[in-house]
């Protein structure tokens, strides 16, 4: 018996990216189902398979929820670990992977959505403090092609789904991406060289467009 697998997402979601990249990586058929978060309709589906934290993205495999995208993407690496491997097989390596992936998780998007509803007066603490985050990684990226070296894997499908907001960093934010983090940039285009990259990450200019709406949504001009 095939297997059934269903992702609840919405469109520019970057954890929902991360399961969309692994899904492709792997060469898994799944079902796609988009979620109306902005207009706030939650699907019965979605209450059902996530009725704890109520959020995409949602794999379903088989009938049974996994949620939570980090979680998710372990989880069709293990399952399906026949297939590229996500994760390195050197326990040490795994670690590390795990540790930026959880470093993309705990500050990427808390200091992103600071910067993208900031006030004009508060723009520029914004942008220090989402740039330095940046900064951050890049000095760990170092001169390397891949976060993990030589490898796309775990870590790179934690922060690549970012990489169709970097538009919106750039207008919202006024500053330049390549001039602030060239490293990053370099990676990111590496890693949209990539069919299951440049395939599953949404249009730079869509993005945009959603946020002017999102701050308009919570007034901000």
């Amino acid at each position: 018996m095939a297997d059934e697998v269903v992702l609840l997402n919405f469109w520019c979601s970057p954890f929902g990216l991360r399961v969309r990249i692994s899904l492709a990586e792997k060469g898994i058929k799944y079902e796609y189902k988009e979620e109306d978060l902005m207009g706030n309709k939650k699907s019965p589906l979605l209450l059902e398979m996530n009725p704890v934290h109520k959020k995409v993205p949602v794999l379903i495999h088989n009938g049974k929820p996994i949620c939570e995208s980090l979680i998710i993407v372990q989880y069709i690496d293990e399952v399906w670990s026949d297939r590229s491997p996500l994760l390195p097989s050197d326990p040490c390596q795994r670690a590390q992977a795990r540790f930026w992936a959880d470093y993309v998780d705990r500050k990427i998007d808390d200091s992103q959505s600071k910067l993208l509803l900031a006030t004009k007066e508060e723009q520029e603490a914004a942008k220090k403090s989402f740039l330095d985050v940046l900064k951050l990684l890049e000095e760990e990226l170092g001169h390397k092609a891949y976060f993990g070296g030589d490898k796309f894997d775990f870590s790179d499908i934690a922060f690549v789904p970012y990489y169709c907001f970097f538009k919106t960093y750039e207008i919202l934010g006024k500053f330049k991406m390549e001039e602030e983090c060239p490293r990053i940039i370099a990676w990111a285009k590496k890693c949209m060289e990539k069919e299951s990259v440049f395939k599953s990450l949404p249009d730079p200019q869509k993005v945009y467009e959603l946020f002017v709406e999102v701050r308009k949504k919570f007034g901000v001009e």
